[in-house]
């Protein structure tokens, strides 16, 4: 689902924005109830969401990086695929359906996505994830930087001194 942009933002300066919770592993769950695999609302796009825990504020842009936690798992057998913990990444360096739920959202807030095949990876194998698969993302938006200011981090890491 995401691109591999760790390293990259790190050098970038992000993570330094950003400051990493070393939090305990929690082992993962395998099977996500049915009840968890629901959405109640719908974008023009077919997007499904669910607003989980709600917010305030600005909400990035397609242009924007972000900071989140999330977990992606199977709509029909709720088989999580993937998850992670303070994930970095472009918001347009994703798939259209996770893209588009990113744009909804606002810093602290928690949405689930119900994203249909046409909006994820299609008819392609990505992975664990064999072609035409509805998939479900359960995000948490901890943070978010626009390109420029990511540019201004980077800029300011490079003009420091090696220790």
């Amino acid at each position: 689902m995401r691109r591999r942009l760790g390293l990259a933002l790190a050098l970038a300066g992000l993570s330094a924005v950003v400051p990493a919770v070393h939090a305990a592993k929690r082992p993962p769950v395998q099977i996500i109830p049915e009840h968890q695999r629901l959405c109640t609302l719908k974008t023009a796009t077919g997007l499904g969401y669910k607003i989980l825990r709600a917010a305030n504020g600005a909400s990035p842009t397609r242009n924007d990086f972000v900071v989140v936690h999330y977990i992606g798992y199977f709509a029909r057998t709720g088989r999580i695929f993937d998850q992670n913990e303070q994930a970095i990444f472009p918001v347009d360096g994703v798939i259209p359906g996770f893209s588009e739920g990113l744009t909804m959202m606002q810093k602290g807030s928690i949405y689930r996505f119900c994203i249909p095949a046409r909006l994820g990876y299609g008819g392609k194998e990505a992975g664990p994830v064999p072609p035409n698969s509805n998939l479900i993302f359960q995000v948490e938006l901890l943070d978010f930087k626009t390109k420029a200011e990511v540019e201004a981090i980077r800029k300011a890491q490079q003009a420091k001194p090696p220790k």
